[in-house]
């Protein structure tokens, strides 16, 4: 009979590794990765950032924010270790936001955002406000620029004079499926309001489409997909958040929050049309839910794709917060077949359920070259008040577990003093995993800093980033 004492014993469990700790362990993994500063030391308002690496150099990342007054790039050509700042045009001076940013199999950077002037003045003395995109291919710098290069924008729709309807919050990606007839299209979705804002019930949001399949130097008219509409309170009750995301053999699927929870259509046809929406989950609590010391915080969903050739290629993956356990969580669920059918919603913080600690902004990348699914959130598990953590959660075994990964920023405390944003951003590509997001550096003050992870591919495992 084997028996064991209890310095054996202890010595034994280390060896098995964390893999067999107890599940119930509401301490987050410590793994090796560096932490840098991404923006310039005297930025002083910078939020909603998102980063794409590029998959035909991987060394190559880019990120984009709002920040005051316009919206700026971050570009890296050493994998993040060093990052230099460009202020992105507005010729027209008008107020941008919602930017986010993907890459094409190719290696083009696209990124699109709204830009707009008037709203919420009843008679503004201008009015205007629209969508674009811009593109770059360089990737180098140039010294006369101190940053990369980026075509002049292009309109995907764009309202002279009004602000009625509002066009808000795109999301963007590109087909880069080997399988797809439709490779190299490009695809937004977005909300549309008759009149942001309105009380009125007559006044109603709605969820827009259009796509590009010349690179982006032209955009298709823009065609409604949504079926059942929302009000314009941007609120719960809107119909906002929309993804677009994109499958193996070019289909395009797009999720969104609304009053019901998510909702998500398919199409067959590279996005020229779209069948009937069908209900995912209901999201209690709402997609628009008050966390302490940020002005607004949201649930809305993010969806990813397998698009490896692992044994879960195909699958696809919806992440989002809600409150159905009494306090703000984060979880995921996964549909293999298309999104005919769905896992019932797994929670990827692994603190105790209901303890009143409040995870939000999560964001999602599934890597195309091992099918891990990497999450980044906000995290209050280990802090009190608005003091603010930072989670990356992974899982290798198609979404069933996760590994919460703490991240070495030092805890933030939040105010509303300042805008904080709507969303946090992530990439990842071949084990590397870079997550960036915005933290408060002083009252009023929001820089953005990013976490880069060197993993083993298909494993839990970091090489020294």
């Amino acid at each position: 009979m084997l028996r064991f004492t209890a310095l054996s014993l202890i010595a034994f469990l280390c060896l098995l590794g964390p893999s067999l700790r107890s599940q119930d362990d509401p301490k987050p993994k410590a793994a090796a990765h560096r932490l840098v500063l991404v923006t310039e030391p005297k930025v002083f308002h910078a939020c909603e950032v998102t980063v794409a690496i590029n998959p035909t150099k991987p060394d190559h990342i880019i990120g984009v924010s709002q920040q005051v007054p316009t919206n700026v790039a971050y570009a890296s050509t050493d994998g993040g270790k060093s990052w230099t700042s460009v202020r992105l045009a507005n010729p027209d001076k008008r107020i941008q936001g919602d930017d986010a940013i993907t890459f094409t199999a190719d290696g083009l950077a696209v990124r699109t955002y709204i830009s707009f002037s008037g709203i919420r003045i009843p008679r503004p003395t201008r009015a205007v406000n629209g969508i674009f995109v811009s593109t770059s291919r360089d990737g180098l710098f140039s010294s006369a620029r101190g940053g990369i290069y980026w075509n002049d924008p292009v309109p995907v729709i764009d309202h002279i004079n009004s602000v009625t309807p509002f066009e808000d919050k795109p999301w963007i990606r590109a087909d880069t499926s080997k399988e797809s007839p439709h490779k190299g299209n490009i695809y937004i979705a977005w909300t549309k309001f008759d009149v942001y804002g309105s009380k009125d019930p007559e006044h109603k949001s709605h969820i827009y489409f259009s796509r590009s399949k010349n690179g982006g130097k032209s955009f298709s008219p823009a065609h409604r997909i949504s079926q059942t509409p929302g009000d314009c309170l941007d609120k719960s009750t809107t119909v906002e958040g929309a993804v677009p995301m994109i499958g193996p053999k070019g289909e395009v699927y797009v999720i969104w929050a609304g009053a019901k929870g998510l909702v998500f259509v398919k199409s067959t046809d590279g996005g020229f049309s779209f069948g009937k929406e069908k209900h995912v989950t209901e999201t209690p609590g709402a997609w628009d839910f008050a966390v302490k010391g940020i002005m607004r915080c949201n649930g809305m969903p993010i969806g990813c794709v397998d698009l490896s050739d692992g044994p879960n290629r195909g699958t696809l993956y919806v992440n989002w917060a809600d409150l159905r356990n009494g306090d703000p969580d984060i979880f995921l669920m996964s549909s293999k077949d298309g999104g005919e059918t769905w896992t019932k919603p797994m929670r990827v913080n692994d603190d105790p359920k209901g303890n009143g600690k409040e995870q939000f902004f999560t964001w999602m990348a599934v890597d195309p070259v091992d099918g891990a699914v990497n999450i980044v959130f906000f995290d209050r598990r280990d802090t009190e008040g608005t003091k603010t953590a930072v989670i990356l959660a992974r899982s290798v075994d198609g979404g069933k577990t996760f590994v919460n990964h703490k991240i070495n920023q030092e805890p933030f405390r939040c105010d509303m003093s300042a805008f904080f944003g709507d969303y946090i951003g992530i990439d990842a590509h071949g084990g590397r995993v870079v997550t960036m997001w915005q933290h408060f550096t002083a009252p009023g003050r929001l820089a953005i800093s990013a976490a880069l992870f060197d993993f083993k591919r298909g494993t839990q495992e970091t090489q020294a980033p």
